[in-house]
């Protein structure tokens, strides 16, 4: 069981309406995001964490070489679905509750740390970066999958009006326009491989449309 050097509060976040709103869509989009799951996980081994783990959906696809997942997740609903996806899991799973700004495990403990559509929803992106980089082995992977903000200026103007009014209310924290990859590197981690996608792949663009897939390093 994992380490906790400080208190964290048992849910950190409460937001029963958008985790249920939340465990209907990411299950209906797994045809569409699964793939990019599988992707972001492969070749891991050894001790991982991820963080934000919501309803468990990247748990199916693990590599076997992963000795064990320790998945915190601060919201109950979702973690309480984690924690039955977790008992399908092919990997050994712990879920845990904590809040991404303070980790309830200990120190340069990890192998790898995963984050996927998580970075746009914390309270405080660096904070939560320098967790996960305190708990990273030196030479550790980050792998990320998340959605940020769009290269034209016109959709970063929108994003950056819904960010300043609804969007956060209305959908648990979520921010559309925040940038992952400034985030990832200003944290002190060495960006790796990372390519841009978008979400769907065709049709309409939406605020949430502008994605990253890739790994950093912990030096």
């Amino acid at each position: 069981m994992p380490q906790r050097p400080t208190a964290v509060p048992k849910d950190a976040v409460h937001h029963p309406w958008f985790a249920r709103f939340y465990a209907r869509m990411s299950v209906a989009s797994e045809p569409a995001v699964g793939p990019l799951r599988q992707e972001m996980l492969a070749g891991l081994s050894g001790r991982v964490i991820e963080i934000g783990a919501g309803n468990g959906l990247n748990f199916r696809y693990y590599p076997p070489a992963v000795s064990e997942v320790v998945a915190i997740e601060p919201e109950a609903m979702l973690r309480q679905l984690a924690v039955t996806a977790a008992a399908r899991a092919d990997v050994p799973v712990d879920v845990v509750p904590g809040a991404a700004e303070a980790l309830p495990v200990k120190s340069e403990a990890f192998d790898a740390a995963v984050v996927s559509l998580v970075l746009c929803s914390v309270r405080d992106a660096h904070r939560a970066l320098g967790e996960i980089r305190r708990v990273l082995r030196p030479g550790a992977e980050l792998r990320f999958l998340e959605h940020g903000r769009a290269s034209g200026r016109a959709m970063a103007t929108v994003q950056g009006a819904l960010d300043r009014t609804v969007w956060p209310l209305l959908f648990g924290g979520c921010h559309v326009g925040r940038e992952p990859l400034r985030a990832i590197s200003g944290a002190g981690f060495e960006m790796g491989t990372y390519r841009r996608l978008l979400l769907p792949e065709r049709g309409p663009r939406l605020p949430t449309s502008y994605c990253v897939l890739g790994t950093a390093r912990r030096p």
